[in-house]
């Protein structure tokens, strides 16, 4: 596989010096002028891949997993008719009304009007890919799922969202996001619909459209969007503390994540493995990243939502297509299946709680490699349906109260947006396992169905379908037994401890992560309107801590409340925290900036030493096009106007790039004044991007001398994290040793 992805990036090279860089639209560049020799679709791109082709009812057909629903070189009607014009409507004479027979107007403007779908009403705003998942055989003593078996590799389809926001929102907002994994297993679908955090805000599912109307924007103005930052989701959660824990984890640097490739995956509820003997244990889903779990500070947030709302799904897309194909190990915790289904104390059932990884350690059982993008996002990332229900046997649920309402509210909610029924039959959502399900028609129903009897029993189609047993693979539920119990509308009692968590949590930080924690409440209670609101919320957080509440009542300008209870006595969990580990560099982004005067003998070497280390290097330059054009071309991905430090891990430079031709404010008003910018020896959107890559706390390098750039952005070259070298491969050298910590850490001052 190595070889033939170095022979692969080679022969990109050959073709076009920065053609192996991921973004190019299409697989074969356009001419200027408009095509006119007749020829078919154009293939999909490497990196694409569309659903396995099976028919609706789960049968193989055969056909080309990468073909497109085009067919032949001419535009059609979508009977097939060939049109000779698609710009002109039939007309009564050119000046002349148009006609009502003009059949080709209709169809077009007709499925133009219903091109779109109902949004989901959380986690609208997603992305996706294909992958495959290969067991490692360590879950088998505990479940006889099929797919869990030793060196079983299933297809996959795994989406990230954000909750609150709509299809068109940012991606780096701060908030809760969704990891979905769809497996296509021997034995049907298996969903796991999972958060990157792994509590939620409710203990049951009667209360979802409670905490989802007070997050969502307010309905009179319909503001704000995509965002917890005001008065009605901090009404709501300050009065139902049971969402404190979940709250806080959003707060913290998992609220904003680096990449969908850095962020861990959860499937928040606890459920209940069944093996071959039939002996049954309790466990919890775990996604860890390959890569580590890393974020963006809040003010990279913030300008990548002005910058680039499609930031997570760019690079979630751009590293599959550059062959930095994203991996998570599946794990899990296990538990005794006892009759109280709590652990340590903790009661398992309580979907706001976790348990320590320190007390039941984590345990890998699979590999997910995400490695293809979607060839249309519509037909699959917007289309895929997922539900806690679809089981395969060997996994079953538990009683937890969220969770029996999620198995209700997925299913109707896909009969809603996808106009029927029959969402499973929609190519992304076919099963790869035999359908005989009896269902009959319904809107979009694709399966032509033979036979007469559509139920049981029957005797007129030879008494099929028939029942399965355990023995040829039936999905049976566990029997649990029942205690004798009243019908009731509470909670047990030991849903009512809500802060012993977040206080596990708070206590689990760094002082840098504790920083950032105070400062994210500080901002968001600070677009609260009522005092009433950021009054209650500092009582919320004096409960989990003082230090917490002092500094965010600080920022607030009110005075910090005592607890109104004793502090939890809890250990931390060192697990929790993001910081103190390194991690591979796979697909991290370097940003190379130069100039036609700098050494570009040394650029090009330091292109090829970052594409050596799996990483994706990005040439910065004063304009577009190539540098040096005349000899061995560099191609230039960004420009001084288009980039910002946001976009990189890290930025190396070579030697001292001047203005640019467009550095004055009406062109660009990064560059400031346009008497200031001629009197500068370096661009002033090069010392922008330096001096907020060095206040994020990113890795900076340079060499041929760089460090007058870095005394002119105000970065001191002793600082931290600060690298200067003879030439660019030294100089990455000692980058590529900061990287794997995701920040240079020391540069973050905090208090005591």
């Amino acid at each position: 596989m190595a070889g033939k992805d170095e022979e692969n990036r080679a022969a990109k090279r050959a073709a076009d010096p920065g053609d192996e860089i991921p973004g190019k639209p299409t697989p074969q560049s356009p001419p200027v002028d408009e095509p006119t020799e007749v020829r078919g679709p154009l293939p999909s791109k490497p990196d694409q891949e569309g659903p396995e082709t099976v028919g609706p009812t789960g049968q193989a057909t055969g056909a080309d997993r990468a073909a497109m629903a085009q067919a032949g070189p001419f535009l059609t009607t979508a009977q097939g008719h060939r049109l000779h014009d698609t710009n002109h409507s039939l007309k009564a004479g050119p000046r002349g009304p148009v006609l009502l027979q003009d059949h080709h107007l209709r169809e077009k403007i007709t499925h133009f009007d219903h091109e779109r779908i109902p949004e989901r009403v959380v986690h609208a705003r997603g992305a996706a890919a294909h992958g495959v998942f290969r067991a490692y055989g360590t879950a088998a003593k505990i479940t006889k799922a099929a797919f869990l078996a030793a060196d079983v590799e299933t297809p996959v389809f795994v989406r990230f969202s954000t909750v609150l926001g709509s299809r068109g929102s940012a991606d780096t907002v701060r908030d809760t996001r969704g990891f979905a994994t769809k497996f296509y297993t021997a034995e049907g679908i298996f969903d796991l619909v999972g958060n990157n955090i792994p509590v939620f805000f409710i203990q049951d599912a009667i209360k979802f459209p409670d905490v989802i109307h007070a997050g969502k924007p307010h309905p009179d103005r319909e503001t704000p969007q995509a965002q917890s930052a005001h008065d009605t989701f901090w009404d709501f959660v300050t009065l139902h503390t049971e969402a404190t824990h979940h709250t806080l984890w959003n707060m913290s640097d998992r609220g904003i994540p680096r990449s969908f490739r850095m962020m861990e995956g959860f499937g928040v509820h606890t459920f209940r493995l069944v093996n071959a003997e039939g002996g049954t244990t309790l466990v919890k889903f775990h996604w860890k990243p390959r890569l580590g779990v890393h974020s963006l500070v809040w003010e990279e947030a913030q300008i990548t939502g002005g910058m680039d709302p499609d930031f997570h799904r760019r690079d979630l897309a751009d590293a599959i297509e550059a062959g930095a194909f994203p991996q998570w190990e599946l794990a899990v915790q296990t538990f005794p299946d006892t009759p109280e289904q709590a652990f340590e104390g903790i009661d398992l059932l309580d979907p706001t709680n976790i348990v320590p990884e320190e007390m039941a350690p984590v345990q890998p059982i699979g590999l997910l490699t995400l490695n293809a993008n979607p060839t249309n996002f519509f037909a699959e990332t917007e289309q895929v349906a997922f539900h806690p229900g679809h089981l395969v046997p060997g996994i079953d649920v538990t009683d937890d109260p969220l969770l029996a309402g999620r198995l209700f509210s997925y299913l109707d909610t896909q009969i809603t947006r996808l106009a029927g029924p029959n969402f499973a039959q929609i190519p992304i959502n076919r099963t790869h396992a035999p359908v005989n399900d009896m269902t009959r028609d319904g809107f979009h129903q694709d399966a032509v169905h033979s036979g007469v009897a559509p139920y049981r029993p029957n005797s007129l189609d030879g008494g099929c379908p028939f029942l399965a047993g355990a023995d040829t693979g039936a999905y049976i539920e566990v029997p649990v037994e029942l205690p004798a119990a009243k019908k009731v509308r509470e909670a047990p009692a030991s849903f009512d401890d809500h802060f012993s968590q977040p206080r596990r949590f708070w206590l689990s930080m760094t002082p840098v992560e504790r920083e950032h924690i105070i400062a994210a409440y500080s901002f968001e209670l600070g677009k609260c309107y009522e005092q009433a609101i950021k009054q209650r919320a500092l009582q919320v957080l004096a409960n989990i801590d003082p230090e917490l509440c002092e500094g965010v009542a600080a920022g607030l300008g009110l005075p910090a409340p005592e607890a109104d209870r004793p502090l939890a006595s809890v250990d931390p969990s060192p697990a929790l925290s993001q910081i103190g580990r390194t991690w591979p560099l796979d697909g991290r982004l370097i940003g190379i900036i130069a100039d036609e005067n700098g050494d570009l003998a040394g650029v090009r070497a330091l292109r090829s030493a970052v594409l050596d280390a799996d990483m994706v290097p990005l040439v910065i330059a004063p304009a577009g096009g190539k540098l040096d054009s005349d000899s061995d071309p560099i191609t230039v991905q960004r420009t001084f106007a288009t980039a910002r430090s946001i976009e990189f891990d890290a930025l190396i430079l070579a030697g001292t790039p001047g203005p640019g031709k467009d550095a004055y404010g009406a062109r660009d008003a990064k560059a400031g004044e346009p008497a200031a910018a001629e009197r500068a020896e370096t661009d002033p959107r090069i010392l922008l991007m330096l001096s907020e890559a060095y206040r994020h706390g990113k890795a900076i390098g340079g060499w041929a001398g760089a460090e007058r750039v870095f005394h002119a952005a105000g970065v001191p070259t002793a600082a931290p994290g600060v690298a200067l070298g003879s030439d660019g491969s030294a100089t990455l050298n000692q980058i590529t040793q900061l990287l794997g910590r995701h920040r240079v850490w020391e540069r973050f001052p905090t208090q005591g």
